[in-house]
């Protein structure tokens, strides 16, 4: 089923675009959350009308998550840890420690945007992306020490 974002949804595209969803996505939850209208000609119009507006919201959440990563690229986060003799670790960091670490240090970000391939498992420095907004991707740094 083919419907108008009415604003930004993370998964499906940003606020004016046209997607193809699942008929009960867009059903139950797209349409009467007002998130979302079908693509109809009518809607159609409406969009190009509207579209200004739409492109001023755009460069609005744009310009918001370009100063939330100039903000995360300062971050360093210390994160202490269980070593073995080899300097592995027990365990491994996680997506949540690093949230909870984060979250210590008054920087709320939610656990989806942080960009980790695999759980870290040994000492030392760590770059970590973190998805702030479509084509914002500031670098944390994470530096993982020994727990005294």
């Amino acid at each position: 089923m083919k419907v108008i974002l009415k604003e930004t949804i993370d998964s499906l595209g940003i606020i004016g675009s046209e997607v193809d969803v699942a008929k009960g996505y867009a059903r139950n939850y797209l349409l009467p959350q007002g998130k979302a209208v079908l693509d109809t000609p009518q809607n159609r119009n409406m969009l190009v009308h509207e579209r200004v507006k739409f492109e001023l919201q755009i460069a609005k959440e744009k310009k918001i998550a370009e100063e939330m990563a100039e903000r995360l690229k300062t971050v360093v986060c210390k994160i202490p840890a269980k070593v073995s003799h080899e300097d592995n670790l027990y365990g491994s960091v996680t997506v949540n420690d690093l949230v909870l670490a984060l979250k210590a240090q008054d920087v709320n970000i939610e656990k989806r945007m942080i960009l980790l391939a695999s759980p870290i498992k040994q000492l030392g420095v760590f770059k970590v992306p973190v998805r702030v907004y479509k084509e914002v991707e500031p670098e944390i740094t994470i530096e993982i020490v020994e727990e005294k």
